[in-house]
């Protein structure tokens, strides 16, 4: 399969873009990756990217975008830091995915189990990430499913699951909250935003229908959630 070219990559619709990704993931979870030759692809795009996906997801080990989403060199941004969490430089990072290097699509990909997230629901405190963990505290106080004081921490998987997912939806309304440039390519349809998890067991990535924002009408819909 060869890499994406600046024609193709235009011809991709924001929802054409989400379908690869799930075609890919879906080939994953079956073992039936797409046979590539990279040093093509690394050759092909050696003097230009036109990646049509731009994908924020977390620094662990089993969560590589390529991979989960069988996608080849050139093919996707993929951004990682503790938590998916959001911040100036990970705003910055993604106009320029979609600003400059034209990608259609934007995905918040958190994950099962993610040990920034249970850090968070533990008060953690340690160094420099304290501040990162800081940023996902938000979700933690959201949680309103779980009532009980001692069942509000990283031992109650429940708990945990439930502030990943909560997490991941106010990074959605983050970036188009922070970024006046994004907003406005969604608001005309130039590019969507989603979210979704990974689950680390089975493979399989559950895109949440109800952060899929691709018009005006949706970004109005999200920033008034």
């Amino acid at each position: 399969m060869k890499a994406h070219t600046f024609e193709s990559q235009s011809s991709i619709t924001p929802t054409k873009a989400l379908a690869f990704l799930k075609e890919g993931n879906l080939r994953f979870i079956q073992n039936l990756k797409v046979n590539r030759n990279l040093l093509q692809q690394a050759n092909e795009t050696r003097e230009g990217q036109w990646p049509f996906a731009a994908i924020l997801s977390c620094i662990d080990s089993r969560t590589s975008a390529e991979l989960i989403f069988d996608q080849g060199l050139g093919d996707i941004f993929s951004i990682r830091v503790a938590g998916n969490i959001i911040n100036t430089d990970i705003i910055g990072s993604l106009e320029f995915a979609c600003r400059v290097a034209g990608s259609k699509l934007i995905v918040v990909l958190g994950h099962s189990n993610c040990g920034a997230v249970k850090g968070a629901c533990d008060h953690l405190e340690m160094g420099s990430l304290t501040e990162l963990l800081s940023k996902i505290q938000p979700a933690v106080y959201d949680e309103t499913l779980t009532t009980e004081v001692n069942k509000r921490n990283s031992k109650n998987i429940t708990f945990v699951e439930n502030v990943a997912t909560l997490s991941v939806k106010r990074s959605v309304r983050s970036i188009i909250n922070r970024s006046y440039i994004l907003e406005q390519m969604i608001e005309k349809g130039e590019v969507a935003i989603i979210g979704a998890k990974h689950d680390l067991e089975t493979g399989r990535v559950e895109f949440l229908d109800d952060t899929w924002v691709q018009n005006e009408s949706s970004v109005e819909k999200q920033l008034d959630y």
